[in-house]
């Protein structure tokens, strides 16, 4: 059997007679029964009764269309898939991000990547880094924001962000109403910290030992998010990026410049090894736009 036999009989299961399918394929009605003849050769049973100049589909013959009809609408729906990807890319995008960029920068490129796409579902998944970086290795992910100290190999990688480091502070913190807060300054304080592999925690880390300060570490996260929350509590100081304290309740904590400037490096990560969709190249242009 062939597309064209299969066509001329969902044309005649349609219309109920060889002279109408033939007028909707645009061929003469010898060619469709031809055509009839040779698919029920193929598939070892009658598909119609003649009866009176009307073709009356057989039991086989109204069970086969239901498979036919199934996969002519299999057909179609690739065909709206194949114009979808076309006109507007994939029908999804799935972003992993960590947590220092999940609620601010984040929502905004993703709000402008969705006034250009107004019909691409977005999936944000915020997580730590090295989850981020294995699920980008995977394929789980389309791209993502991890942290500078994740495992490189097996992925592409390319600087996104280094902002300066903000020590975040207790609104009620005797530091709190001073200009910027040095090293020096942070002697004997609680400290909110970043796990010891955390590549800005070392860089601090080094900063206050060579000024002589020695911070009591009170606790220790992977997540800025959770610096900011234990420092608005009261925790302790912590360090952050200014766009990890975005939507914080900036009337329970305070963000000082700290000198010296430490960054916090953040890497842009692709699945290795694939050319970027056109959704891709279009939602790294909005985190671009949103740095």
């Amino acid at each position: 059997m062939n597309h064209r036999q299969l066509e001329a009989f969902t044309a005649v299961m349609r219309t109920g007679t060889a002279s109408r399918a033939a007028e909707l394929m645009g061929v003469t009605q010898p060619a469709v029964s031809r055509a009839l003849s040779e698919l029920e050769r193929s598939v070892g049973f009658a598909l119609f009764a003649r009866v009176q100049n009307r073709l009356l589909p057989t039991p086989e013959g109204r069970q086969f269309f239901e498979e036919v009809d199934a996969s002519f609408r299999g057909v179609d729906r690739l065909r709206a898939a194949a114009a979808r990807i076309r006109d507007r890319g994939q029908g999804a995008l799935r972003l992993g991000t960590l947590s220092a960029l999940g609620s601010s920068l984040v929502p905004k490129a993703v709000k402008r990547f969705r006034d250009q796409h107004p019909d691409i579902a977005v999936t944000v998944m915020v997580a730590a880094s090295r989850s981020i970086r294995d699920g980008v290795a995977d394929g789980a992910f389309d791209l993502g924001l991890a942290a500078e100290e994740i495992d490189l190999t097996g992925i592409v990688h390319q600087p996104f962000l280094a902002p300066e480091a903000l020590c975040a502070l207790p609104a009620a913190h005797r530091l709190a109403g001073q200009a910027v807060i040095t090293a020096a300054d942070l002697d004997g304080e609680d400290y909110v910290a970043y796990v010891p592999e955390d590549r800005a925690r070392q860089r601090l880390d080094r900063v206050l030992a060579e000024a002589g300060a020695a911070p009591r570490v009170v606790v220790e996260t992977i997540y800025a998010a959770t610096v900011c929350a234990l420092v608005s509590e009261g925790a302790g100081f912590g360090f952050v990026s200014s766009y990890a304290a975005g939507g914080m309740d900036l009337s329970r904590l305070v963000l000082k410049p700290f000198v010296p400037a430490v960054p916090i490096r953040t890497l842009l990560i692709l699945p290795p090894d694939r050319p970027k969709s056109r959704l891709v190249r279009d939602m790294i242009d909005a985190l671009m736009a949103c740095r």
